[in-house]
């Protein structure tokens, strides 16, 4: 097939052109981890083991590898792979920041995507620019950021994070993927309580439960207790999340 005259002069523009003839920003995604550990809900920081901010708390991240990341997706996927060694349930891209001033290197911008993980099952990771891993907690319903300061402008990016996810718990299904794979109701309720910092009506966040229809419930599964079993269900397969309200009580 001949080649357009139009297409022939873009492709010798791209072949012509330096993407270096311009001030390029430093490009990184970060990723805001939560979990559920000791009935609190925790986020993974890192150390850092270089400078800038070297010795300070940071959320998990890096930079863009053009080589082998085809978008920003992959790049969360990679760093939290490398962090956690498994994949999240539940991966969303949280917003972009980016600022002359944020990084002491230079003009940066960063993609934030948040995950919501079991712990049960992760061993952290560190390296690549980190010398230690730890999940911390986020205690208090009215906690917004961490006690410690993070670097750069990690402070303000948990402080958003923790606003999406207290505003999705409200009428989402997605608090379920805090938890392993097979739970029971009354530890879905208690996932809940810990994320909102207060208590639900048993019967209410029950009868919430079956209308949301987003669980399925597994045939012999059951969880042996000092009480008499509890059964076991599992968030249906497919589906990345489901409308409901936990909070009603009609």
């Amino acid at each position: 097939m001949a080649v357009s005259k139009k297409d022939s002069e873009e492709q010798e523009f791209l072949r012509q052109y330096n993407i270096h003839d311009y001030d390029i920003p430093l490009t990184s995604v970060d990723l805001v981890i939560f979990t559920i550990r000791d009935n609190l809900l925790q986020v993974l920081l890192v150390k850092r083991g270089d400078h800038p901010y070297k010795g300070k708390w940071a959320l998990p991240g890096g930079f863009i590898d053009v080589q082998r990341d085809t978008n920003l997706d992959a790049t969360a996927l990679r760093k939290l792979r490398e962090k956690t060694g498994v994949e999240a349930p539940y991966l969303e891209q949280l917003q972009g920041f980016g600022s002359k001033d944020r990084d002491p290197r230079g003009w940066s911008s960063t993609f934030v995507y948040f995950a919501l993980i079991s712990s049960e099952t992760v061993e952290l990771r560190h390296g690549a620019g980190a010398d230690e891993a730890v999940w911390y907690p986020l205690e208090g319903q009215n906690a917004q950021k961490p006690v410690v300061k993070l670097a750069f402008d990690h402070s303000a990016i948990l402080e958003l994070a923790l606003q999406r996810l207290r505003s999705k718990v409200e009428y989402t299904s997605l608090p379920a993927y805090l938890l392993p794979a097979e739970f029971t109701l009354s530890e879905l309720q208690q996932v809940y309580e810990i994320i909102l910092g207060r208590p639900l009506d048993k019967s209410s966040f029950r009868k919430r439960i079956k209308e949301g229809d987003f669980l399925d419930e597994l045939p012999g599964r059951q969880r042996l207790g000092s009480n008499r079993p509890a059964q076991l269900f599992a968030v249906r397969a497919g589906l990345a999340s489901a409308s409901f309200n936990p909070l009603s009580r009609a």
